[in-house]
Order: C-alpha cells, then structure tokens, then sequence
C-alpha cells in the first residue's frame, strides 16, 4: 500500500508511471496536475485528429469577427489535459474513465499556460469507483470545471454478479488495507 499525504504537494507528472494505484489506496482530498503551454501546433494537431476545424480555432481574421476577438483552444483540446492527469498521475495506469461532466468557463488561447488539476472527492470501495473533481485554470482564473467518475483497480478479491441483469463488481473487503467500516464511502 502506497502512503499518501493529500496535503503534499503534486504528483511529478514529469516522472512516468507504469502501475496505477489501487483504490485502497486513495484518499479524499488526494490531487494531481500537469501543465501545458498551448502551441499553434498542438491546436493544428488536436483540429486534425479530432475533426474539429471550426475557424474560431484556426482561421485569425474569422475568429476577430467573433465575440472571442481572436482565435480560441477547442475546448476538448483543454479537457484531454484532465484526462492525461486522470491516465497518467491520479489515480494512474489502469484506471478506466466512466463519465465526466464539462462546463467551460472562459476561452484558452494559444501561448496560454493551462494547469489542469484532479482531486479526489469520494472513495466508493463497494463498487470500485472514485469521483474526482476536474478543473483547469490559466493563472487564477478557471477555464473549465467539471466531475468524472473512475473505475478502480482493487488488490482484494473481486467477482462480478450478473443476477440481476447488470454487472456488478464487487470488491471482497475483507482482504482491504483501509481502515474504514465496509460499505461507507470516504467522502460523505
């Protein structure tokens, strides 16, 4: 079991990892984050391999027509960063996205240094999920704000119940490193 002080500082993203942590292992209030200064070619690359050609991203003289006075970063280009944090850092390799709710606060332009940051909001041990709160920010101000929930790895015994007609997976805690009650969650 990994010890973590949720009031450390980051997690180096500059350091890889090759083995996430467990859920046994997370803590509400545990964060990670990775910065990013946006170039001209990560906008060109992000509009070529998603599909999103919108001239407000690409095309100058249109996008000073717009109330955006200027070219913007998709916003998705923005919120890929979160998902670099949740797959590389926290909580890490093998973690699996379930969902994730985005709303986009301000614009990001080119040359803008965007932190993206995760923290831990709750530990749900039964089912195997963490709920994570999602932002990114240029200087003080937040650019976009969301939540995501992600399913875990477990080192105890895990079995899946289709009786009643959905998968469940179940965690055997018994064999958990954790010192709470079975069935509560860290963060409510």
């Amino acid at each position: 079991m990994h010890n973590f002080d949720p009031s450390a500082p980051a997690m180096n993203p500059n350091v890889p990892r090759t083995e996430g942590l467990r859920i046994e292992d997370l803590v509400v209030g545990m964060k990670a984050n990775a910065e990013r200064v946006i170039t001209e070619a990560d906008v060109a690359l992000f509009a070529g391999l998603s599909g999103d050609h919108n001239p407000v991203h690409l095309d100058e003289s249109y996008a000073r027509g717009t109330r955006f006075h200027g070219r913007i970063v998709h916003g998705m280009f923005s919120a890929s960063l979160l998902s670099a944090v949740i797959a590389n850092q926290l909580p890490g390799p093998g973690s699996i996205y379930l969902s994730q709710t985005l709303t986009f606060l301000a614009p990001v332009r080119i040359g803008d240094r965007v932190d993206a940051e995760v923290t831990v909001t709750d530990v749900e041990l039964d089912s195997m999920c963490v709920s994570l709160q999602t932002i990114c920010r240029v200087g003080d101000r937040s650019v976009l704000d969301g939540r995501a929930m992600v399913l875990m790895e477990s080192s105890c015994p895990v079995t899946i119940d289709r009786s009643s007609g959905n998968e469940t997976i179940r965690a055997d805690l018994s064999a958990r490193h954790v010192n709470e009650p079975p069935g509560r969650s860290f963060g409510r």
